[in-house]
């Protein structure tokens, strides 16, 4: 399970409290605020806490004072055009906290995003729950023939079959003798009342990447939407676009018309090179063009055509 009865508990008692403050809240973001939105087998993501809205955005831009007074179509287009021109400094301004349970894997992709402040649950200090992640079938595919960072063909039958007992036995296995290590039993009883056990920093080491781990991540709206556009991509790896994409809803709740403007300008836009920008205006001018006098490699020419629409 995502959580424990005692995190449920303490989620609960935080949801029930109510405090008065002069500063901007997000009502959609405060529906959803400590609640963990379960994802995989065991993980989930929570909003912990935040600061700013999409106001914050548009008082950045215009260095006014207070709230303003300007219309909401106006603050629209303002954080259109910062998107259009990839202005960062005024989203900067706005800063998020989230509470993440995932697997080891996936966090060693994640932090490559050295733009925000984590604090990880430390199995130096900690024993690890006996957790790991185990792929749904559908998800269990072979490597792509053509893109290293890629997955094809679903496996099925008897291979599947053996991969998932693999994955499953090896899992229980190294976390048997984890224990075993650190001579630790049911309810912290030793296993063996005459060893001491190995210290927790080094018996910890054994265990495989598939185990959960927990942090606590907080950057701001800019970087926030970098990650996004990366990891909510359709060619991100599942296990860690399933966690982006429920933080795209967030940011929906906490800044809907930043949220608005990040999928139009950059999760439904398309960026042109100087040389694929010109081979569309022949185009349109009337040239046939193809990929050999387009000026492109293969590779950016598929790009351009899928970004078009065209076969």
């Amino acid at each position: 399970m995502p959580l424990s009865t005692d995190q449920q508990a303490e989620i609960d008692q935080a949801r029930g409290e109510a405090l008065t403050t002069r500063r901007a809240v997000a009502p959609a973001l405060e529906e959803i605020l400590y609640k963990a939105i379960p994802l995989l087998d065991h993980g989930f993501v929570r909003v912990i806490d935040y600061m700013g809205d999409d106001a914050a955005v548009v008082q950045a831009a215009r260095v006014s004072y207070g709230r303003g007074t300007k219309k909401v179509s106006e603050d629209k287009g303002l954080i259109n055009y910062l998107m259009r021109h990839r202005h960062t400094t005024p989203f900067e301004m706005c800063e998020i906290k989230y509470h993440v349970k995932l697997p080891i894997f996936v966090a060693r992709q994640w932090i490559r995003h050295r733009t925000a402040n984590v604090n990880e649950y430390s199995a130096r200090y900690s024993i690890l729950d006996n957790e790991f992640y185990m792929p749904k079938p559908e998800q269990l595919a072979s490597q792509s023939a053509n893109n290293r960072q890629g997955r094809d063909a679903v496996l099925t039958g008897k291979e599947a079959e053996r991969v998932f007992d693999i994955l499953k036995k090896d899992s229980e296995l190294v976390y048997e003798h984890y224990m075993e290590m650190l001579n630790e039993g049911e309810a912290g009883t030793p296993l063996d009342p005459e060893r001491s056990g190995l210290a927790r920093e080094l018996a910890r080491m054994n265990l495989s990447l598939s185990f959960y781990t927990q942090w606590y991540w907080k950057t701001n709206l800019h970087n926030l939407m970098h990650f996004l556009s990366l990891r909510a991509d359709a060619h991100a790896q599942y296990e860690i676009r399933v966690y982006a994409d429920v933080m795209i809803d967030t940011m929906k709740r906490w800044t809907p018309i930043c949220h608005d403007a990040f999928l139009e300008y950059r999760m439904g836009g398309a960026h042109l090179s100087k040389t694929g920008l010109a081979a569309i205006k022949r185009m349109i001018g009337g040239e046939k063009v193809d990929q050999k006098s387009s000026g492109l490699n293969p590779r950016e020419w598929r790009e351009l055509m899928n970004s078009l629409g065209i076969e």
